[in-house]
This record gives C-alpha cells, sequence and structure tokens, in this order.
C-alpha cells in the first residue's frame, strides 16, 4: 500500500516576487502545491495579503520555518508557534516544517548554525520538537539541514538525525540538495546517505541549486539552477522510496516562471517515471 502524503505532486516555493497573475494561471498539473516561510506572511494584510489569500485559496500550501531555533540554547519562542498555528488555521495549511539546527541566541543570528550531533543533543532537540508538535496538535517535519562545520561530533550525521526523528516522533523534510552539498562538504558517499534514511518519515521534499565556493566546499543558497547530481540523488531516492511530493526552493536570482517551469517539469518527469515503473511492478507482483 503507498503512503499518504499531506500534499502531491511538484510544488514551488512562494516568493513576493511571484505575486503576479502569470504564477496563478500556471497550470495546476504543474504546481500542484505551495511552501511559504510563515514569519514572511503571519499577520499581512493589504494588497499583498489579500493576493496571498488568492494563492492559498488556488493551491494546497505547506510551511517551512526560519527562526524557531529548534536546537538553541535559549527558550523556544512559543508565542511564534502560536502564531504560526493561527496562521495555518486561517489559510488551511497543512504542514509545519523546520530546519534541524539553530539561529538565536539572546537574539537572532541570522544565519542556521550546526547543532552538535551529540546524544545529549538528540534528547534535547526531541524535547523542544515535542513541545512544538503539542501546541501545533500535529506532527512536524525537520529538514535534514547543509552544514560547513560539525563542532562537538560524538556521532555521524545520518544516525543523529535518525535519532532526533525517532525520539522526537516527527516526520522527515528530505532535502536532496543538502545531501549532495554535505556529501562533498564532509566527504561521505550521498547514495549510502539516502538509503539510510527512514523512508516511512519523509513528508515531503525539497531540491534547489547552490554554489561552488571551492572544489571542496558547497555553500547551499538556493539562488542557481540544479545541477545533475543532484538530480541523480531525487532519481535515487523515488528509486528507494517510491514517489513522494517535492518542491522546488529558488530564494534569488529567480529566473521567469517558464524557465522555473522547466526544472518544476523535470520533477513531474522523474515522477511520471517511477510512478510509471511502480505500477508495472505491482501489475506483475
Amino acid at each position: 500500500m503507498s503512503k499518504e502524503y499531506c500534499v502531491n505532486g511538484a510544488g514551488l516555493g512562494l516568493r513576493r516576487g511571484h505575486m503576479m497573475e502569470e504564477l496563478l494561471e500556471v497550470n495546476p498539473a504543474q504546481v500542484q502545491f505551495m511552501e511559504v516561510a510563515p514569519e514572511n506572511w503571519i499577520g499581512m494584510g493589504g494588497r499583498l495579503g489579500k493576493r496571498f489569500r488568492e494563492y492559498t485559496e488556488r493551491y494546497d500550501f505547506v510551511t517551512h520555518g526560519l527562526s524557531l531555533s529548534i536546537g538553541g540554547p535559549t527558550p523556544l519562542d512559543l508565542a511564534l508557534v502560536k502564531d504560526i498555528k493561527t496562521f495555518m488555521q486561517q489559510h488551511n495549511i497543512l504542514k509545519y516544517t523546520e530546519h534541524l539546527t539553530y539561529c538565536s541566541d539572546q537574539g537572532h543570528l541570522y544565519d542556521l548554525m550546526p547543532i552538535p550531533f551529540t546524544t545529549e543533543a538528540v534528547h534535547y532537540v526531541a524535547d523542544r520538537i515535542k513541545q512544538v508538535q503539542d501546541i501545533l496538535g500535529q506532527r512536524i517535519a525537520m529538514e535534514n539541514a547543509s552544514c560547513y562545520a560539525t563542532p562537538g561530533k560524538e556521532m555521524e550525521e545520518i544516525d543523529f538525525l535518525k535519532a532526533v526523528l525517532e525520539e522526537a516522533d516527527c516526520e522527515l523534510l528530505l532535502d536532496v540538495n543538502n545531501i549532495y552539498v554535505n556529501s562533498v562538504n564532509h566527504k561521505y558517499d550521498p547514495i549510502t546517505f539516502l538509503q539510510s534514511l527512514p523512508k516511512e518519515r519523509i513528508t515531503y521534499c525539497h531540491i534547489a541549486g547552490h554554489y561552488n565556493e571551492a572544489e571542496d566546499l558547497i555553500v547551499d543558497t538556493h539562488g542557481a539552477d540544479v545541477i545533475d547530481p543532484v538530480w541523480a540523488i531525487l532519481d535515487k531516492a523515488y528509486e528507494a522510496f517510491g514517489v513522494f511530493p517535492t518542491l522546488l526552493e529558488r530564494d534569488f536570482n529567480i529566473p521567469e516562471i517558464p524557465v522555473l517551469m522547466k526544472e518544476i517539469d523535470q520533477i513531474c518527469q522523474l515522477q511520471q517515471k517511477w510512478s510509471c515503473s511502480n505500477n508495472t511492478v505491482s501489475a506483475h507482483a
């Protein structure tokens, strides 16, 4: 039996630059869901607020937070979590996701900092995720994060990630670009990492571009086209886990909508490829 997901198909991260009729008229067979950072839209009124409502009435939506700071040393911003719950209810948003990082310490750091890969950190982060889930009344999804250093490391990234997901009983927002980035920066095999993930916890997926700072240093920017090795990881993910919803992230250097749609179409083509393959296997089982 195939798994049911909160959304389906291919998705696009909605940015304010997209708030135009051109995107509203995109074929729903291409873009089936959208994602926003709730912090950028909570309490938004006026023309932009009205336009945002047009989108949430037309598309399924998920949220990807920026400032929960789940691994941070200071108490969780529970007022923010309650605002996010209200925002999701107002717009019938289906899922809340965040980064498995921290971004504040007596104030915002304006970057996503790596959580130490330790047993102590697993317990600490899992307890905070449970707090958020209790307030929202649903399981949230944590994203496997890109990182450029591993301070205090006592276990491998994959073991830390799986331990947090298990102890918190939360879901996984799978980011295939982050797997590729970390595999280069920390010299591990991306497919081995991918195949070690818990299939049952994947809720949807991100794919994005990045910047090559040096041969052995990649920066996760969401500001470039997706490269072939990252597409190859997505292809392997569908092969290993079946087809799941996948969203294209593009945060700056944003091209015209027809250019973005070419990458959306590439997601759809891979999904169709593996949907047909799985149906063929089922028919002959």
